[in-house]
């Protein structure tokens, strides 16, 4: 079976149901990694609040503003690696805006999905770090506190 294959039995599976097909975007160049960057703050804020006037009208290059019930940016950016170009965005819209994106928008980071260093997988552990990072920051522990524990798990 190929992707074109199974691509195919899912529109089929989804028409029977009587449910609208979308077909997967197409693949991302070679050196960029697609993402979701979401700023969750817990009802407080929605898409048309203040703090994203300038986001909103001067995204990074690359992404685009959308409301997901909170302020969301779907983007397509160079990296190294999937956690590499999260990170640059993230770093460009605090610098630039002041607003620390805190997650990537996965609802059941639980479940692991591959192997993948810049797949699904991936996709969980930058979503998993930066809510961690934004808790933790909420609770008062600083950077040298979660440096402490990232050192302590033996990660090199």
């Amino acid at each position: 079976m190929t992707h074109a294959d199974e691509e195919e039995v899912k529109r089929l599976l989804y028409e029977d149901a009587g449910w609208q097909y979308t077909p997967p975007p197409p693949p991302v160049p070679a050196g960029f990694h697609r993402f979701a960057l979401v700023h969750e703050e817990f009802g407080v804020a929605g898409f048309g609040d203040e703090r994203y006037a300038g986001v909103r009208e001067r995204p990074p290059e690359g992404c685009v503003p959308v409301d997901w019930g909170c302020f969301a940016l779907e983007c397509e950016r160079p990296g190294k690696t999937l956690l590499d170009a999260v990170a640059g965005t993230v770093a460009e819209v605090r610098r630039e805006h002041g607003l620390v994106l805190n997650s990537l928008g996965v609802e059941k980071p639980q479940e692991w999905l591959g192997g993948d260093k810049d797949g699904d997988a991936a996709v969980i552990a930058a979503h998993l770090l930066l809510m961690g990072t934004h808790r933790a920051r909420l609770l008062g522990y600083g950077r040298k506190d979660l440096v402490r524990l990232l050192d302590s798990t033996g990660i090199e």
